[in-house]
């Protein structure tokens, strides 16, 4: 039987700690905290999450900055109101809510962003500076998941960790910071011969591959620890993992749920990014 790994309780833990810091830093040198997100168009599940995001700053004692644009807004008006946030000394943090309009280049969106407030780590820079394990902000939700295996107390190093998915965003960044905590990592994806195979000799299997309960219980090694970061709705639209849940947890000693797993850590990690960003200023 699977011990659960609430999501909800080590981010509880994070953000108190995350509030106490951002305390200190207005006392002791008058800094607050401040992250601005950008919204373009009317996506109803980009709302709810921007919603959320301002929630968490409120919550932790950031500045919330929210800048709507609509829909047809040009990729220059969004450039220059980027190039606008990158010069104010109040926003520690940029966030631009994805998916953009088709009509918007996500890169050169991206590129914009000056590396020192890109608290999503999707800058090039960024990237290269995850690579070779020097870096000032780690993508949030593979921070997330980091943050929820050492909850555990499980040891990372000489483990066997597979993760299925190659996104920029969740799977490569992912595979890299197992590596850098010496696991031996496979990653997996839709051209991986034998993938069921190789799940099943996973010590620590990670599945971020956005397909309803794609994991099945033959896929699991009896006693491994499962991260299912999907968010995905099954047939009777409720929201599910990648994880055949009722049929892996008994084989597993850890295993996150959907929701209250992966999901509450990826908010509260870029609290802690632009917490990060604001303690740079003073050379933290």
């Amino acid at each position: 039987m699977g011990n659960l790994i609430s999501g909800k309780e080590v981010s509880k833990t994070i953000r108190s700690r995350i509030r106490e810091e951002a305390q200190k830093l207005r006392e002791d040198h008058g800094i607050q905290p401040g992250l601005a997100v950008i919204l373009v168009g009317n996506d109803p599940a980009s709302q709810i999450y921007v919603r959320n995001k301002q929630k968490a700053c409120e919550e932790v004692g950031f500045h919330a900055f929210e800048y709507k644009l609509s829909e047809n807004s040009t990729q220059e008006q969004l450039l220059d109101l980027i190039g606008v946030l990158n010069k104010d000394n109040k926003v520690h943090g940029i966030l631009v809510q994805l998916p953009l309009p088709d009509h918007i280049d996500e890169q050169t969106v991206i590129d914009t962003i000056s590396a020192e407030k890109d608290v999503d780590a999707f800058h090039p820079m960024n990237v290269g500076k995850i690579m070779i394990g020097n870096y000032d902000f780690l993508p949030c939700t593979p921070a997330g998941v980091m943050e929820l295996i050492d909850s555990t107390g499980v040891e990372i190093a000489g483990k066997n960790c597979v993760v299925v998915g190659r996104s920029n965003i969740v799977g490569k960044p992912m595979a890299m910071l197992l590596l850098h905590r010496n696991a031996t990592v496979t990653i997996c994806h839709s051209k991986t011969r034998n993938l069921a195979e190789i799940c099943a000799g996973a010590d620590i299997l990670v599945s971020a591959v956005g397909r309803a309960h794609f994991i099945k219980a033959d896929m699991v090694k009896e006693g491994a620890m499962v991260i299912d970061v999907g968010m995905n709705h099954d047939e009777e639209g409720k929201l599910c993992g990648d994880v055949e849940f009722a049929e892996v947890e008994p084989k597993t000693s850890y295993i996150t749920p959907v929701p209250g797993g992966v999901g509450p850590m990826t908010i509260t990690m870029l609290m802690q990014n632009t917490l990060r960003a604001a303690q740079m200023k003073i050379g933290k």
